[in-house]
């Protein structure tokens, strides 16, 4: 009853009644949207201006992409069973499936690394054309995301290790928990524009 009345005390509410903390973490997800929806925007625009290089009808391997992609998805769900295991007090079950999030994110960035070395290797660098700098910009300003995310989640399982996760740990996990989905659900509208629209002629 105390460790819960403690965590309670640690919330600190606006004018509005949402934990400011909470509001933070979505002002700056509603920023992160602003970058996002420019860094598409300008892949948008220049995807046809090749001059140079391979083409994105080229280069694409769709089915490699949609297997990484199906796996930063299947992340999501471990995030859910992370918050579900900690708001019932099971911190190890937390950590678990904290670790396995952290674990399907590192997949995908590494199936991001080995895609970025095969097309540098077929010739699509970063400075080859405005679609080559467009694209991995794009994608490695997501990736970055991801692996930020991958860390705040190790910090939290190391938290949860050493007794320092508590009062307010549903609290935190939540936090961290927003920042996943939305690192996911920008990576649909990536996948969307970038891989599955045609490209024009």
């Amino acid at each position: 009853m105390a460790t819960h009345e403690v965590a309670l005390e640690t919330q600190h509410h606006t004018s509005t009644g949402v934990d400011s903390v909470k509001m933070g973490m979505w002002a700056f997800l509603g920023s992160e949207c602003l970058f996002f929806g420019s860094f598409i925007t300008t892949y948008l625009l220049y995807r046809n201006n090749v001059i140079a290089g391979p083409t994105p009808d080229e280069i694409y391997d769709i089915p490699f992409t949609s297997v990484s992609s199906f796996v930063l998805l299947m992340s999501s769900l471990t995030m859910v069973l992370g918050l579900a295991a900690i708001q019932r007090r099971d911190e190890r079950a937390m950590r678990v499936w904290l670790l396995a999030t952290a674990l399907l994110g590192s997949v995908f960035i590494g199936g991001q690394i080995y895609e970025f070395t095969t097309f540098v290797e077929e010739g699509l660098k970063l400075d080859t054309s405005t679609f080559g700098t467009s694209f991995f910009v794009l994608t490695g300003f997501h990736g970055a995301h991801v692996t930020i995310g991958i860390l705040m989640l190790l910090g939290l399982v190391m938290m949860s290790m050493f007794g320092r996760l508590q009062p307010g740990a549903a609290r935190k996990v939540e936090i961290i928990g927003l920042y996943w989905h939305f690192v996911d659900i920008v990576w649909i509208v990536i996948f969307t524009v970038v891989y599955l629209i045609p490209t024009g002629s």
